[in-house]
């Protein structure tokens, strides 16, 4: 596969899911969105699978809770990283909307 060519993206301050990379042939594999949750709002239990996750919170205050218990408070500011193969859900604990940015990439050589 030919080297992606580099660029940039303007993100959007509009109160809705942005996509931002999309996989392959744009990148060798790395999806990445910029997620709006509104109070109370969960982005849905789902597993990274066979991939790594960065989450970065740009706004808000909210939950990490990963796998069947563990749960860290986020907010802007903060990074997390989830391994391949595990549960995790984000919700909205604040007042305002949490904004974060996910970045997935394929997990291992």
């Amino acid at each position: 596969m030919a080297a992606p060519a580099a660029f940039t993206i303007d993100l959007n301050d509009k109160p809705e899911y942005q996509r931002i990379l999309e996989g392959k042939p744009q990148t060798f594999g790395m999806r990445s969105g910029r997620v709006h949750l509104t109070p109370g709002q969960a982005c849905g239990q789902h597993s990274t699978k066979n991939h790594e996750e960065l989450l970065v919170f740009l706004a808000g205050q909210g939950e990490l809770q990963i796998g069947g218990g563990a749960r860290h408070a986020v907010g802007a500011g903060q990074v997390a990283y989830i391994p391949p193969e595990t549960l995790h859900d984000v919700l909205n604990t604040g007042a305002g909307p949490l904004v974060y940015i996910y970045c997935v990439a394929p997990a291992g050589a």
